[in-house]
């Protein structure tokens, strides 16, 4: 299935396009305390009787360093800053809003795996994307490791590929055109025709063996 199925949309507004950001940002910023919530509750987003697979390994420890890295900035710019109060407490409010944000997308890409349950599959990356196929459009789901060209779009033609630092190690064959909703405003986000799904997984032999059971009773 490679057809070139694709929805086109007229394009955005600027105040359509203020609006969304806000509305992404808005949500995001609920995402993070909601992912350190389920961390410290041990409670991933994952569906009874679903398996969940996470796709962080490849960025794991960027991430850790990241976080480090916020956390050790924090007391140097207190310091050096200490005799001004007004510039002290905004850098300190920043600095720890933003090493809790960096945790908290690091808790959302453990604690918000892609599922593969009893409805179907999600594919998932981050803060934001939440993507649901039913097992009723799902033909196959095989093990397929390919590398893309960096910045290529998630959708090209009629395939939607969910990349981790440019590749994906599982194909999943869809029997028809399905309708997808990406994050954000068309033509990267919106909704999408695809009739393949690609996706990386730090364990595709596991997402294999997950998916196995729910497609021989389909």
């Amino acid at each position: 299935m490679t057809g070139q199925v694709q929805t086109t949309a007229p394009s955005p507004t600027p105040i359509a396009r203020i609006l969304n950001g806000l509305r992404r940002a808005w949500v995001a910023e609920l995402r993070v305390y909601s992912s350190i919530a389920r961390a410290i509750a041990r409670r991933p987003a994952v569906p009874k009787g679903g398996t969940g697979i996470g796709y962080h390994r490849p960025v794991l420890t960027v991430l850790f360093i990241f976080i480090g890295l916020s956390a050790v900035e924090i007391p140097i710019l207190d310091l050096i800053v200490h005799q001004w109060p007004v510039v002290r407490i905004t850098l300190l409010v920043l600095g720890i809003w933003g090493v809790t944000w960096m945790i908290g997308l690091l808790c959302a890409m453990l604690m918000r795996p892609h599922a593969v349950g009893p409805d179907g599959v999600r594919v998932r990356s981050g803060l934001e994307l939440d993507v649901p196929i039913d097992w009723a459009d799902i033909a196959s789901v095989a093990i397929d490791r390919r590398v893309d060209e960096p910045k290529q779009p998630r959708v090209v033609g009629s395939e939607y590929a969910e990349r981790m630092q440019d590749e994906t190690n599982i194909e999943i064959e869809l029997e028809r055109p399905v309708a997808i909703r990406l994050p954000g405003l068309a033509p990267k986000g919106g909704t999408h025709q695809v009739d393949r799904i690609r996706l990386w997984a730090d364990d595709p032999r596991a997402f294999l063996d997950a998916a196995r059971p729910f497609l021989l009773a389909a």
